[in-house]
């Protein structure tokens, strides 16, 4: 089966078509299908995630996934939130990983409490008008880090510190990255709901 996944991000691609090939998925960039982004002018994860996923469906005219991700750090109030792959230009800097980091850092300086968590809402539709789309939620808390630890992972992994390891993500494998990151716990809850709702054998009549 064949999805267009609504991201151009290839970090975020390649973590979903590992989660994912054991349903024997495979997922299209939007981008490879020349679909460009849609809009996302909600303010919460799950609302912009149905949102690009109606998107990417009704323009390939396949079944579509899509996730919205960031960051929610507690002194913030859950900010940035919605808004975490535009945060550094808020600060003045130019959009990018490296920039957010930066300037999420520069913001907790001198802020004792570091509590945040990473959140992902993953939304698949079977198309742009299917009434039942499929919602998973992936959180994983941990505390943000003076500065970055460990080369792996994307985004926030190197400052994103998790108490249960000893680690930051970007000091994780892979497997274990997959296995309890936000977008793993919820590609996890998806791949559960996929095998229940599109993939189960019809019952046998009676």
């Amino acid at each position: 089966m064949k999805l267009v996944l609504a991201s151009n991000n290839a970090g975020k691609l390649a973590e979903l078509q590992a989660l994912f090939a054991p349903l024997g998925v495979e997922l299209v960039r939007q981008a490879d299908l020349g679909i460009p982004e849609a809009p996302e002018p909600h303010c919460t994860f799950v609302e912009n995630a149905l949102a690009k996923a109606r998107h990417a469906a009704k323009v390939s005219g396949l079944p579509a996934l899509a996730d919205d991700a960031g960051l929610c750090v507690e002194a913030f109030g859950g900010l940035p939130g919605v808004d975490t792959a535009y945060y550094a230009t808020r600060f003045g800097y130019a959009k990018s990983d490296d920039n957010n980091v930066r300037a999420l850092l520069e913001q907790l300086a001198g802020v004792t409490d570091r509590r945040a968590a990473l959140v992902s809402t993953l939304v698949a539709l079977r198309s742009a008008e299917d009434p039942e789309p499929l919602i998973a939620t992936g959180r994983a808390p941990g505390l943000i880090t003076q500065a970055p630890v460990g080369d792996g992972g994307f985004g926030f992994d190197p400052v994103m510190f998790l108490p249960q390891f000893g680690k930051t993500f970007a000091e994780l494998s892979t497997e274990d990255k997959n296995a309890n990151s936000h977008r793993g716990k919820a590609a996890q809850q998806m791949l559960a709901l996929m095998r229940e709702r599109w993939f189960a054998a019809s019952p046998a009549q009676p």
